[in-house]
């Protein structure tokens, strides 16, 4: 039985592509999620207002 090398060869190649094109794309993905959940958040309200606190001044 004779192994086909060029077969052999090809599939691997397409099968470290593909690796490398999903470990890129989840890194873009995680990238876009971490900008998300950074920048969209509610800024809680105080309920009670601290009068040395000079952030409370309007």
């Amino acid at each position: 039985m004779e192994i086909n090398w060029i077969v052999i060869g090809i599939v691997a190649v397409l099968v470290v592509l593909l690796v490398v094109l999903t470990v890129r794309k989840n890194l873009k993905e995680k990238k876009k999620l971490e900008n998300l959940l950074n920048n969209d958040f509610k800024k809680a309200e105080k309920d009670r207002v601290d009068a040395e606190d000079a952030a409370n001044e309007k």
